[in-house]
């Protein structure tokens, strides 16, 4: 696997294009995760042993359909490992050729929440070790480089998650007589809402908040109600409050960086390439494009307040 397999795991901005399996002509699709946890003697990882293949490697396994990748990603390190995980970074992806197909395989890093290993058809051993441990116990080389890659974010990890994410479809202005802000949103984007739930509900969120327009509290309302979390609502974290009030905007923006856990903030078009494009500057990830289509997602990690990790999911269920 190791001559014929493409590792592309290099920077700390990542994008998850609107049809991920459309890079090869025959492609099988799939997810994963280097799971981690704190130990006495420092970070532990997870490697899992297959009976059907008698290696070891990582937890992944292929994406539903109309799954989204960081769900498939938590799926299969429930199913294969027990746990329930929480996403942090994602490293990239790695191909190689399966069968006359090219298997495409997301990795993120992912901590442990709760959970316990229990021997399953899939994997009957688990093995919580060292990098270095990892490093030698490890089938393929590419499963290595993930690994290494995992251990240079887990040296420098966030302290803090801050998911931005833009309203799904709405009616369309032009047929619209009435208040912007009551402009709700239609059919599509009452499923784009829907369909936001299962791609964040692995990031683990810990607190919601929502521009004034309806469309933002509508998108939001699914996520909410599967949380149990009250969602904020303020005109600042919108277009408007961006516009007329900037600066106690980005005061709002960088004093929920800094709370810790995962936060969600349900916006506008203007609002989130604006808000990305700051808080990029106040770090030490430069963005070159930051573009933000409808129910897409902004998933940015920050280490003190300052922007380390950044990643774009497009919509859950792409408007043409």
């Amino acid at each position: 696997m190791s001559n014929h397999s493409a590792v592309y795991l290099t920077g700390r901005y990542h994008h998850i294009p609107k049809d991920p399996a459309g890079e090869f002509a025959r492609t099988t699709l799939a997810a994963g995760a280097v799971l981690w946890r704190d130990a006495e003697g420092g970070v532990e990882v997870a490697v899992v042993h297959r009976p059907h293949y008698d290696d070891w490697s990582l937890p992944k396994g292929k994406v539903d359909p109309g799954e989204s990748l960081p769900a498939t990603a938590a799926r299969e390190i429930h199913e294969e490992t027990g746990y329930r995980a929480a996403l942090d970074n994602l490293l990239g992806k790695v191909t190689y050729p399966v069968g006359g197909r090219t298997k495409v395989v997301y990795y993120w890093v992912a901590h442990v929440a709760d959970g316990r290993f229990s021997p399953n058809n899939e994997v009957d051993e688990l093995r919580w070790v060292s990098v270095a441990q990892a490093r030698e116990l490890l089938s393929y080389d590419v499963d290595v480089e993930v690994v290494d890659k995992a251990a240079k974010r887990l040296e420098r990890r966030a302290t803090s998650r801050l998911i931005l994410v833009r309203h799904g479809r709405a009616h369309q202005r032009r047929n619209w007589g009435g208040d912007d802000d009551k402009r709700p949103l239609d059919k599509k984007g009452r499923r784009q809402a829907e369909m936001l739930v299962p791609m964040l509900l692995p990031y683990q969120p810990t607190a919601l908040y929502s521009a004034r327009p309806d469309r933002c509290q509508m998108t939001a309302a699914p996520l909410a109600d599967e949380t149990g979390l009250d969602v904020t609502v303020d005109a600042l974290y919108g277009d408007r409050g961006w516009v007329t009030g900037m600066a106690q905007a980005q005061r709002n923006l960088a004093e929920i960086a800094s709370h810790g856990g995962a936060s969600v903030v349900f916006s506008q078009g203007l609002y989130i390439p604006d808000a990305v494009a700051w808080l990029a500057a106040q770090g030490t990830l430069p963005l070159e494009e930051v573009q933000a289509k409808k129910a897409s997602c902004w998933v940015l990690s920050f280490r003190e307040g300052s922007l380390i990790g950044a990643e774009y999911l497009a919509s859950p269920l792409p408007v043409k």
